[in-house]
């Protein structure tokens, strides 16, 4: 021992050599990245390595470039016949997807924790926006519905910038309220936050405001222990979309009355009919790439939400079990990137998410089969649409953001890093 004026300093002895480190000592020590054995050859320090999910990414390109294959095939004859031009849609679509590979990159970059602080500021600008689909002028109508805003010769459609901004919102209040979400009052709390933008979007789109409660549901599913109530408060939301389609528009009658009898509605059920052709005539390995027939202007819309028909049509049973294969391999690569998120904000937003997507895919390949009603959902990567594909790439690039905060140990083991 050596003492000093100020106090007593004890000073810790030396193991010695042929010390033997218990089991306990040796975790200590491999925990310790700056360690280096010289008593135990088999500690090891442990390196740590950030993960990006190249796998999602290699599959997220691949749907791209087969949509943009499907795209040309299907829309070169509209194309030509409305503006002269076979490869319109397709120089506009590749448009779309170059500015929406800025847009996933930016996002990739960005710390996804710090779209905390804006998460309240995106939900007030997305009901701004869906608010200006009413204002003259501004607002675009397009089939009879006012989905769109219009600055010069740049349209932007609202409701689809609205599902990845409720995406963050609800991800940044559900982490908020964690131990609220254990009652009804929580549950209902989330939902009172949505129900101004979900009311503005679903009188002119019901659909995406469906896909866009959809997403709010399953968000609130996975952040809450109450199920019983949780299906109690779906039923409810159920009631309520269908008094939206009984007291909304009546082209939604029409559509029902199509899909009840799609061959006594006349016109209202040519575009089901004509897509039930297309997917009985591919049988099993399709006609072959660029030979579909009711392209040639059979299939009203076949470029936007009647693609999946035309796929079944030119490959067939197969080539469209194929595309739905990589639609689950996305969904699957996501679930692993949301069970190892670093937090539970990362976590929800990938949920989200994934929501999305497989809503999306299921309402679209439903509505082709004329399982349900034409709702006017396209399929994600597939279908044409800009500012649609921008807003999916950029939702693919906070999933990967998410990623990369998960931390790999060099056992590759995946560790929760805070």
């Amino acid at each position: 021992m050596a003492t000093s004026k100020r106090g007593s300093l004890k000073i810790k002895k030396k193991k010695p050599l042929n010390h033997r480190y218990t089991p306990e000592e040796i975790r200590k020590k491999q925990i310790s990245s700056r360690y280096r054995s010289r008593v135990n050859s088999n500690i090891k320090s442990r390196k740590r390595t950030t993960y990006f999910d190249y796998n999602f990414l290699f599959v997220v390109i691949f749907l791209l470039c087969f949509g943009l294959i499907m795209l040309y095939s299907t829309s070169y004859y509209t194309g030509i016949n409305k503006f002269n031009d076979s490869i319109f849609y397709l120089k506009k679509q590749l448009r779309s997807i170059i500015i929406g590979f800025f847009a996933m990159y930016f996002v990739v970059r960005i710390n996804y924790k710090k779209l905390r602080q804006y998460a309240a500021g995106l939900l007030v600008m997305s009901t701004l926006m869906c608010l200006l689909v009413y204002v003259p002028k501004i607002g675009i109508e397009r089939n009879g519905s006012r989905r769109w805003i219009g600055f010069g010769s740049l349209t932007v459609q609202p409701s689809e910038i609205a599902k990845v901004c409720i995406i963050i919102f609800l991800a940044y209040l559900l982490e908020r309220i964690t131990k609220k979400m254990s009652s009804v009052a929580g549950i209902v709390c989330s939902l009172i936050f949505i129900a101004p933008i979900l009311i503005l979007v679903a009188k002119e789109n019901l659909s995406t405001a469906i896909i866009i409660a959809g997403i709010a549901f399953c968000m609130i599913f996975v952040a809450s222990p109450l199920y019983k109530e949780f299906l109690g408060l779906l039923g409810i939301g159920g009631c309520v979309m269908v008094l939206f389609i009984l007291l909304g528009h009546s082209y939604r009658g029409d559509r029902i009355e199509a899909w009840l009898s799609p061959e006594k509605a006349g016109v209202k059920g040519d575009q089901t009919l004509q897509g039930l052709y297309a997917i009985c005539s591919g049988g099993l390995t399709g006609r072959g790439l660029g030979n579909s027939m009711q392209k040639m202007g059979r299939v009203p819309e076949a470029q936007n939400d009647m693609i999946f028909s035309i796929v079944c049509e030119e490959l067939g049973l197969i080539g469209a079990t194929c595309l739905l294969l990589l639609f689950l391999l996305l969904i699957w690569r996501m679930m692993i990137i949301s069970n190892n998120a670093s937090d539970l904000f990362g976590s929800l937003i990938v949920t989200g998410v994934m929501a999305h997507i497989a809503l999306q895919v299921i309402l679209n390949v439903a509505v082709v089969t004329n399982t349900i009603p034409n709702t006017g959902v396209t399929l994600p990567f597939i279908s044409y649409g800009g500012t649609s594909i921008i807003i999916l790439m950029a939702e693919m690039g906070l999933v990967l953001s998410v990623s990369r905060g998960i931390k790999l140990e060099n056992n590759n083991e995946v560790e929760r890093h805070e």
